[in-house]
């Protein structure tokens, strides 16, 4: 075993030929009172971890924690700047628009989990900045990253008796014990958070100057793009992305658009056999018809559907009587033909009004002429 020349004993360690033999001696190690242990493989061993007893990372649980903190902060960094601080109605929405916020809480549960994730792990748990690790500079290094296993006998945290350590590495079967030595400098000196934040410093700055230089000597690189020269569709100018021009694509044939049910009908016999109402007759359904008819038909065929418009005599049309009993005769189908495609000089409603709105219209129409001819039961 080498002797300790100078500093504070950081680790003994000792060499093992086998994982089996590496395993046995952890107990053995451990039954003579040294608890900081850590071993080093080649490759993974089964066992090793339950063997060295390591705890649960606590980093899981620690990002957890600062995700739900960050989503907290956002939602309430949100809900102050709109519903408290400078409150705007967007729309008549509610300020505390959670919905909305929703992107942003995101984004901010991601950062404070990578921030939490990176740091923890560095600064927390590997203990930097404990750049030189001894292990190392270690004699060992070169046989256990190869075909050989090590186990440590490390000082995190207090003293280390460093001749005992070796004793009980030997007689678990170690060879080539050594031990290791902390580095010259040490952690808890003045001079080395003052030496690291100046190298972080430096870093920022010279990565900082170099993207400067490098997007000044390379403006574009693909696949990053002004979005000035990118191809895209000028407002009242012909594109350059398709051959014709057009910005305006027609759709492809057979679209149908989502929401409409196209009338393949073509006459308004044809119509009159093959389409039914599909509306039941409630008084919502009649209120929205009627609203449709005053707003699109009261002015040509009256409020009653008698064919007297309320225009004045400068108009010479002569709008149907919807009284009337050729009219009262057609079927509903026929009826929604004549609103959808137009009739002589009244025009197509299709692009005006929706399917279940014509239909309704259709209900209305027929409430008006039962209004006008009222059959025996209706007076019971």
């Amino acid at each position: 075993m080498s002797e300790v020349r100078t500093g504070r004993p950081f680790a003994v360690i000792a060499l093992f030929d086998t994982p089996g033999a590496l395993l046995e001696a952890i107990p053995k190690v451990r039954a003579q009172g040294f608890e900081n242990l850590e071993a080093y493989t080649p490759y993974p061993v089964h066992g090793v971890i339950e063997a060295l007893k390591v705890k649960r990372s606590p980093l899981p649980a620690m990002v957890l924690a600062m995700g739900f903190l960050g989503t907290a902060l956002a939602l309430i960094f949100q809900w102050w700047t709109s519903a408290v601080d400078y409150p705007v109605d967007v729309g008549g929405k509610a300020l505390f628009s959670w919905q909305a916020f929703v992107p942003i809480m995101f984004e901010v549960t991601v950062l404070f989990a990578t921030f939490t994730a990176g740091l923890g792990m560095l600064f927390l748990l590997n203990k930097l900045p404990f750049f030189g690790h001894p292990v190392l500079e270690s004699k060992a290094v070169k046989s256990f990253t190869r075909d050989r296993f090590a186990l440590a006998v490390e000082a995190w945290g207090g003293e280390l008796d460093a001749a005992a350590a070796g004793r009980a590495l030997e007689a678990a079967g170690g060879v080539e014990v050594e031990v290791l030595h902390e580095p010259a400098w040490e952690r808890s000196t003045a001079v080395l958070p003052v030496r690291e934040l100046a190298a972080l410093v430096l870093a920022c700055a010279v990565a900082g100057a170099g993207m400067y230089q490098a997007i000044k000597w390379f403006p574009l690189l693909p696949p990053m793009n002004h979005l000035a020269t990118q191809n895209r569709l000028v407002a009242y100018q012909a594109t350059k992305v398709f051959d014709d021009g057009r910005a305006m694509r027609m759709p492809v044939a057979g679209t149908v658009a989502r929401g409409y049910i196209p009338l393949d009908v073509k006459t308004p016999e044809e119509a009159g056999k093959v389409l039914a109402n599909p509306l039941p007759v409630t008084m919502e359904v009649l209120e929205r018809g009627r609203r449709q008819y005053q707003n699109h038909c009261q002015v040509c065929h009256g409020a009653l559907g008698e064919g007297k418009p309320s225009l004045s005599a400068a108009y010479t049309a002569k709008p149907a009587n919807l009284q009337s009993s050729t009219i009262m005769g057609y079927p509903d189908g026929r009826i929604y033909y004549a609103i959808s495609h137009g009739y002589n000089s009244m025009p197509a409603y299709a692009g005006d009004l929706s399917p279940d709105d014509r239909w309704a219209v259709v209900h209305y129409v027929r409430a008006l002429q039962r209004s006008q001819h009222a059959r025996e039961e209706d007076l019971k």
